[in-house]
């Protein structure tokens, strides 16, 4: 980083650091590197890229979060002291960038707050406000807040009698921002007789002004779930009070990357940003896992998101001046798609005859014209507000994005397979070496589908004619996809396990799904074609 840009930065973090500072936050460092058991004892922590065993033999990290390395401090060496204890801290964090855009992705400085030990409404408010307040000091001064209570989600779960499987793997889906996810588990439940998946459904989907605590409020009445919501809407009063109702936009989907939270939870973001800006909430639970026990609250944002957030500023637009961008697939999916879009009011003229366009712009749409697996990375990244591609290509790319309709076309099956009769072979192989070697494409997906099955392999990824692989001994079995196994057949090889069925997914960009109506609209439009779709399917007419 070369001087001036490194002056920049100084002085946006030393204006930042005023701020908390007089606010009666203190500075406070934590180390560099830290025990793997302490961070994960305090819940979901993200991947780091950089681990190592030191001299004992103990598991150790380069620090991917600062929030738990406090709490642990404040439960032990500060068990002890009456508090409260406010901290604000600036320090690099280490994270896997695998996916991310920017080669400065696995080290980022973070600039945060922890509040220890007050509760309550106003607490909370100090939160959040002193956050809009550090934006503001940085030059932004257009940002939203998506801001929620964790708290209703746990008492609708806590009051459920589902397994805890299901419960955990909803939690992970509203974690993942994956609504595909979370309909498809209220699906099995309300199979089963649940009562309260179709609430927990609506939840996801809930979003809007002061009238959304209410409707969530209606909606969890029946099932006594809504004390969170009591203090919750207290807090947003009390911003109210403050002028940033404008800012704050309540979206009860919002559940952040971790799962320590209790509390409130919010995630800022900006125009232009295709990431995060900053996040944060109530972790009252945490304290108690190292320790003396305390309520608990802050926030974090990197220095290096609100410096791209500044520079997309000057470039950004709003509202209707900003066409809507669209990743639309190439291939196979491609007349499907445009046929969706066009369900939905899109204007698609020239998109399904493009020539050697990569963009077609309609009024207030461009389409951009990628193949299925770019095309989550177009969207993670901001190029692209949303788009489609399949599930494989999702989960392949591991793109951090918001799955939100399943399209119901373009099925497709991954499966195994192996040259017919070598199931002897692939054992002693096996046995000897400890693992098996799998030909693919999709070497994540692949991957996940064996380490699922406890099976060790090496992936021998190649780009076409899979099944050359086991042909020629370059591989015990294959993943790939199929839909009639005819090319299976004439190379002698046998299906030995199912790995996944995939379809069209509709998803977006996390920062254009929060601020940008548009995508929410388009969802709302391409589910309703979905559920058409299926019903035609169902009554065995078009749409197969």
């Amino acid at each position: 980083m070369l001087a001036d840009e490194a002056r920049a930065r100084e002085l946006m973090a030393r204006r930042v650091q005023d701020l908390f500072a007089q606010a009666g936050y203190a500075p406070i460092e934590t180390p560099t590197l830290e025990s793997m058991a302490v961070m994960q004892e305090g819940g979901r922590v993200p991947a780091s890229p950089f681990k190592f065993f030191d001299a004992q033999g103990n598991l150790v990290t380069m620090r991917p979060d600062v929030t738990l390395q406090i709490a642990r401090m404040c439960a032990t060496r500060l068990g002890d002291a009456p508090g409260p204890f406010r901290f604000r801290y600036m320090q690099r964090v280490f994270r896997e960038s695998e996916g991310q855009i920017g080669a400065d992705a696995r080290e980022k400085k973070q600039i945060g707050i922890e509040c220890i030990g007050p509760a309550g409404a106003e607490a909370d408010a100090e939160v959040i406000s002193l956050f809009t307040r550090a934006m503001s000091i940085c030059g932004l001064s257009d940002f939203k807040l998506s801001l929620a209570t964790v708290g209703v989600l746990r008492a609708l779960l806590a009051a459920s009698s589902a397994p805890s499987k299901w419960k955990e793997q909803v939690l992970d889906a509203f974690h993942e921002s994956n609504f595909v996810e979370i309909d498809a588990l209220c699906d099995q439940a309300e199979t089963n007789g649940s009562k309260f998946a179709p609430v927990i459904r609506k939840l996801a989907r809930v979003r809007g002004g002061r009238e959304a605590i209410d409707e969530v409020r209606a909606l969890v009445a029946p099932f006594n779930c809504d004390d969170a919501l009591d203090e919750f809407e207290q807090t947003y009063e009390l911003l109210v009070a403050e002028g940033l109702e404008d800012r704050i936009v309540i979206d009860f989907s919002v559940m952040s990357s971790f799962d320590y939270y209790t509390g409130f939870v919010f995630e800022a973001f900006a125009p232009g940003l295709g990431t995060v800006l900053g996040s944060g909430g109530r972790y009252d639970k945490m304290l108690g896992v190292y320790g003396t026990d305390r309520p608990a609250a802050g926030f974090a944002f990197y220095l290096e998101e609100v410096q791209a957030a500044l520079r997309s500023a000057e470039f950004a637009r709003r509202g209707d001046d900003k066409p809507l961008r669209i990743a639309v697939p190439k291939g196979s999916l491609n007349p499907d798609s445009i046929e969706a879009l066009e369900s939905a009011g899109l204007d698609v003229t020239g998109l399904a005859n493009p020539g050697r366009s990569l963009i077609i712009s309609n009024p207030g749409v461009d389409y951009i014209i990628v193949r299925p697996s770019d095309a989550p990375i177009f969207v993670e990244s901001g190029a692209a507000d949303c788009g489609i591609c399949g599930e494989d290509s999702l989960l392949e790319s591991t793109a951090d994005v918001v799955e939100l309709v399943d399209l119901r076309f373009g099925s497709c099956r991954f499966i195994v397979a192996e040259p017919a009769g070598a199931e002897e072979r692939t054992a002693e192989h096996y046995r000897q070496l400890g693992s098996i070697r799998v030909a693919t494409k999709y070497p994540r997906i692949a991957r996940a589908h064996f380490a699922h099955r406890g099976t060790q392999v090496e992936i021998v990824q190649l780009h076409g004619n899979i099944e050359l692989g086991p042909l020629t001994g370059m591989s015990e079995c294959i993943v790939d996809i199929t839909a009639t196994g005819t090319t299976l057949k004439e190379n002698n090889l046998v299906i030995t396990d199912e790995v996944l069925d995939s379809t069209a997914r509709f998803f977006a960009n996390t920062a254009s799904f929060r601020t940008d109506a548009r995508v929410l609209d388009l969802a709302q439009k391409l589910a309703a074609y979905s559920e058409n779709r299926a019903l035609k399917v169902t009554a065995g007419g078009e749409g197969k």
